[in-house]
């Protein structure tokens, strides 16, 4: 089965400093229809101007990723968690049994465009935890490199659901496979850029899901692109 969303058929929501576009249903943004891809909450693309950011709240029994596609974010936690994510980089906060965090543009000139992911764990109320990983340089060109992963294999941070996620960038014309197990289900997110993949044409924010497929997923890429690739239960 294959599920299609596109970019503009996403929930919106923002202030004057934040302009967000929700995958799945958020905040004021409901949608019965769009309450998740099995584990995989949420998707959220936001932009934040110089300056602003999310005052401290509360999370708790989910695994929440944001990975940073312009500018620089600023992240604290009251688990003495922190630091900066750059462009490229991946941070991942496992709530547990509740975390408080502020994240805020770490730039007074430069707004920040990022990615949030929350996923939804295979444990309740575990101890809190926080890694960051590097920037994803040439192992992405071309090719499927691991950002997480259940066990932590193949560079990807560890997180506690049997969720894996990939990004991929390629070229135009270049074209990259996955084969896929029917027992699984894949979400398939484009970041930037524009391809073709399962017989659909996508472009920056749109996404396909695919539920009880078997064979490959062929992506090629019209222009340059960046891709997520979800694997999850």
């Amino acid at each position: 089965m294959l599920i299609e969303r596109p970019s503009g058929a996403r929930g919106r929501g923002g202030a004057d400093w934040l302009d967000s576009r929700h995958t799945f249903s958020f905040a004021r943004y409901y949608d019965p229809a769009w309450m998740g891809f099995g584990p995989l909450r949420v998707i959220n693309e936001a932009r934040v101007a110089p300056g602003a950011g999310f005052a401290p709240h509360r999370h708790a029994n989910m695994e929440i990723l944001s990975y940073v596609l312009e500018g620089a974010l600023a992240h604290r936690d009251d688990n003495g968690g922190g630091g900066v994510i750059r462009a490229g980089e991946l941070q991942w906060m496992s709530a547990g049994h509740g975390v408080e965090h502020s994240e805020y543009n770490a730039s007074e000139t430069e707004p920040v465009h990022f990615l949030q992911v929350w996923i939804q764990p295979d444990r309740l109320n575990a101890t809190p935890a926080y890694a960051q990983r590097a920037a994803v340089g040439d192992e992405a060109r071309g090719r499927w490199a691991t950002l997480v992963s259940p066990d932590g294999a193949d560079g990807g941070i560890a997180i506690r659901q049997d969720a894996r996620l990939f990004v991929a960038r390629l070229e135009a014309e270049m074209q990259l496979e996955r084969p896929l197990d029917p027992q699984r289900r894949y979400w398939l997110q484009v970041v930037r850029g524009a391809i073709t993949a399962a017989a659909r044409e996508l472009a920056a924010g749109d996404a396909i899901g695919l539920v009880e497929e078997a064979g490959n997923l062929t992506v090629v890429a019209r222009q340059a692109t960046e891709v997520l690739l979800f694997d999850l239960p």
